[in-house]
């Protein structure tokens, strides 16, 4: 929803001109954090306002070190287990191509660690068309190949990457920064829409891109707006809680409990402003299938769910098997409906499938008055109160914690059991990204990359990224949404380059800095 001037967004004014590049480098991290002396001198930089300073550079690794080249899948697969690959390997050399098997390993900082699996290549090209020629010919001979840069790969001393860093001082910013979903929960905007005339804004976290997999725009993991939860956890995932000015946010690994009453008996409520039965990035209660811890870009599914709509979802509920209990403002019951219609302004709305549906027609009959609580907590179950002015955005997974490069593979969902090539081509590559973090003095760091864009910018690794976060003096950090939703926007114009080939994503929520 369109927020009140009193909060504010953060994120990027990006200057024209030439940039300075920078090597990042086991020599830089663990130096002195943003500013004169550095990682970041040397780098363009502007005063934003009081307290909210921009730098902009280059981080970059050995000249003339990437190449195109040709990747061979198997079933879709760019990661093989050894002995698939030398498989495949003898098979090409067969066919007459010259292959080379290259071991991928968890990146350092990692919680995982040892070879992920192997990638086979064939050919070092200067260009692209003559990359796309080898793997044309590697299809004739019925291999499934992709033309690949390896300036994406995440190895270090390779790629490049554009970067832009905001840093805000809450001792000396004399404003405000806030999560903000545009006009409504439901639906998508560009962060350029969202940010309007606010002094900076950056996309911020998860959320459903399509109808297959929920309500596009709505949160994919926990999400809370003026105090209001929108969206339920992705249970153990990192959030960035904005408290008051949101000028010193707090990274926690949270969980949702919501429970619906009606006298003495009580059911579970599964979700928040979701499709009933879809829980994109999965973490979700009940029984979800085909598991209940996070699994990012996978939807769960759940016959038996309720599931509770607000008002600012700004649309109507989804239709579907099953009923509706249509709420005042007092918990009363004023309909039990077939699913699909509006929620009321100042009530809510309960779907119910399955279980939930008999649950919700046995108890919710008009007049009766139903209960909602929900209890959000950390992951050393401490209860987190929402005030009227506090936020939350979901992200992850989490990259620095205590002080020490932590990217957390396993406990994020980002590692798949029997697919490595998934967290592989999300985590360890380099791709579009979104940082926000803390360092020890209290600053916000606001860090967004560019990416999939061969010799302009490949963006960041998430260990690559942590490093450098690690670099600028940052205790904690976690990954916001990234890939075609990374942008940023200063003065009413986005100042990052969009991967998307068609310019900017609309995306669910935004971080935006207001004075």
């Amino acid at each position: 929803m369109r927020r009140h001037p009193r909060k504010a967004s953060l994120l990027a004014v990006l200057v024209a001109g030439v940039l300075t590049a920078l090597t990042l480098t086991p020599a830089t991290v663990g130096t002195a954090g943003a500013g004169p002396g550095g990682p970041l001198a040397g780098w363009r930089h502007e005063r934003v306002a009081p307290g909210v300073d921009l730098y902009r550079g280059v981080l970059s690794g050995t000249p003339g070190s990437d190449f195109w080249t040709v990747t061979l899948r198997q079933d879709g697969a760019q990661l093989l287990p050894a002995a698939q690959a030398r498989t495949l390997a003898e098979r090409l050399r067969a066919a007459g191509f010259a292959p080379r098997v290259e071991p991928v390993s968890w990146p350092a900082g990692a919680d995982r660690h040892g070879v992920l699996g192997h990638r086979v290549r064939v050919g070092t090209f200067g260009g692209q068309n003559q990359a796309d020629n080898r793997r044309a010919a590697l299809r004739e001979a019925g291999f499934d190949a992709v033309t690949d840069w390896t300036g994406g790969d995440g190895t270090p001393g390779t790629g490049l990457a554009q970067v832009a860093v905001a840093v805000i001082d809450p001792h000396r910013f004399r404003g405000s920064l806030a999560g903000d979903t545009g006009e409504a929960v439901a639906g998508r905007e560009t962060v350029t829409s969202i940010a309007g005339d606010a002094l900076l804004a950056v996309n911020a976290g998860f959320f459903v891109v399509g109808t297959a997999d929920g309500i596009p725009g709505a949160p994919a993991g926990i999400a809370a707006y003026d105090g209001r939860l929108q969206g339920a956890a992705t249970n153990g995932r990192v959030a960035m809680i904005l408290r008051g000015d949101g000028l010193r946010p707090e990274f926690r690994k949270l969980s949702t409990e919501l429970r619906v009453r009606a006298g003495s008996a009580s059911e579970l409520v599964d979700g928040v402003n979701r499709v009933p039965g879809r829980i994109r990035n999965c973490g979700g209660v009940g029984g979800d299938e085909p598991t209940q811890a996070p699994l990012h870009d996978v939807t769960c599914t759940d016959p038996d769910e309720i599931v509770r709509f607000t008002p600012e979802l700004g649309a109507g509920t989804p239709a579907g098997p099953g009923v509706e209990a249509v709420l005042d403002g007092e918990g009363r019951v004023l309909a039990l409906r077939e699913r699909g219609g509006a929620v009321p302004q100042g009530g809510s709305v309960l779907a119910g499938t399955g279980q939930g549906e008999q649950w919700l027609r046995e108890h919710a009959t008009a007049g009766t008055r139903l209960a909602v609580t929900q209890r959000i907590t950390d992951e050393q179950g401490r209860e987190v109160r929402l005030g009227p002015d506090d936020d939350i955005v979901n992200g992850g997974p989490t990259l620095v914690r205590d002080g020490r490069v932590a990217v957390e593979f396993g406990a994020d969902g980002i590692e798949r059991a029997g697919d490595p090539t998934f967290a592989y081509a999300w985590g360890i590559k380099r791709n579009p990204r979104t940082f926000a973090g803390i360092d020890r003095a209290g600053r916000v760091l606001l860090v967004a990359s560019a990416g999939r864009q061969p010799g302009y910018s490949d963006g960041l690794g998430l260990a690559e990224g942590a490093r450098f976060l690690r670099s600028l003096g940052a205790v904690e950090a976690m990954n916001l949404d990234g890939g075609g939703s990374t942008a940023m926007v200063a003065g009413g114009e986005r100042v990052t380059m969009p991967s998307d080939a068609t310019g900017e994503r609309p995306v669910g929520d935004a971080l935006v800095l207001r004075r």
